[in-house]
C-alpha cells in the first residue's frame, strides 16, 4: 500500500473569490485523438535558453491567458 505524504504546513486556506474578474472560466474540452490529448498552439509567445535547454512560452488555441505555458 503506498501512502502519501505533505506537510500541512504547506497548505493555504480557501478564500472566496472577491470580485467577479477573479473568476477564472474553465478551460474548454479536451480533444482526444488516438486515446492521447491534443492541444493546438496558437502562438509561441517568448522564449529563453536554460543551458542546454530553450523553453517556450505558449499561447494555446481556445485557452485564456492564465493557462500559457
Amino acid at each position: 500500500m503506498i501512502h502519501n505524504v505533505f506537510n500541512e504546513n504547506l497548505l493555504t486556506r480557501y478564500n472566496e473569490l472577491q470580485f467577479k474578474r477573479q473568476h477564472v472560466e474553465p478551460a474548454p474540452p479536451l480533444i482526444i485523438i488516438n486515446k492521447e490529448e491534443e492541444y493546438e498552439v496558437e502562438e509561441v509567445q517568448k522564449y529563453r535558453k536554460q543551458g542546454r535547454r530553450t523553453q517556450y512560452l505558449v499561447y494555446w488555441k481556445d485557452y485564456r491567458d492564465e493557462h500559457d505555458q
